[in-house]
């Protein structure tokens, strides 16, 4: 037995359609807009974090404005589902305090799940930390390289 889509392909193809430019778009001022896209219940999980509710969400992303400079995100690709969505994305931002004022791009995947009325009930970042994070802090990263080095076939 198959479960019946809460929402057809076209439906949530609509909704990605606004949240790339929301995402693409976003600033610490924008941070409240995510109540016109996320459900009060929603879940994030990345390699950092996994919280189970909209202010929890809208902390992280906070957060995010505190700990980087000039974040961006960029959607290269989505691939839309009946009721799900997966963006493929790159991250541009540059490091806070650490003397490393070098501009940088993390790539990672998005999973979103949809409740019928269209807003966002799971939101799961899959990217590689030790490669596209470790690896480029000042001390950490050549730690991180000697280690990689060892460990390569």
């Amino acid at each position: 037995m198959t479960a019946t889509p809460t929402m057809t392909r076209t439906q949530t193809e609509d909704i990605v359609q606004q949240l790339i430019p929301f995402y693409e778009n976003l600033t610490a001022a924008q941070i409240d807009r995510f109540n016109d896209f996320y459900a009060e219940n929603a879940q994030f999980r990345d390699p950092f974090n996994h919280v189970t509710n909209l202010e929890a969400i809208k902390k992280i992303f906070r957060h995010m404005f505190v700990q980087v400079n000039d974040p961006v995100f960029t959607v290269s690709k989505s691939i839309i589902g009946e009721g799900d969505a997966i963006l493929f994305w790159q991250f541009h931002f540059r490091f806070r305090g650490l003397g490393n004022k070098c501009p940088q791009c993390l790539e990672g995947v998005s999973h979103l799940a949809f409740a019928p009325d269209g807003k966002v009930t799971l939101h799961r970042d899959y990217w590689d930390a030790a490669e596209e994070l470790y690896s480029r802090l000042p001390v950490v990263g050549l730690l991180m390289r000697g280690l990689q080095r060892m460990i390569r076939a």
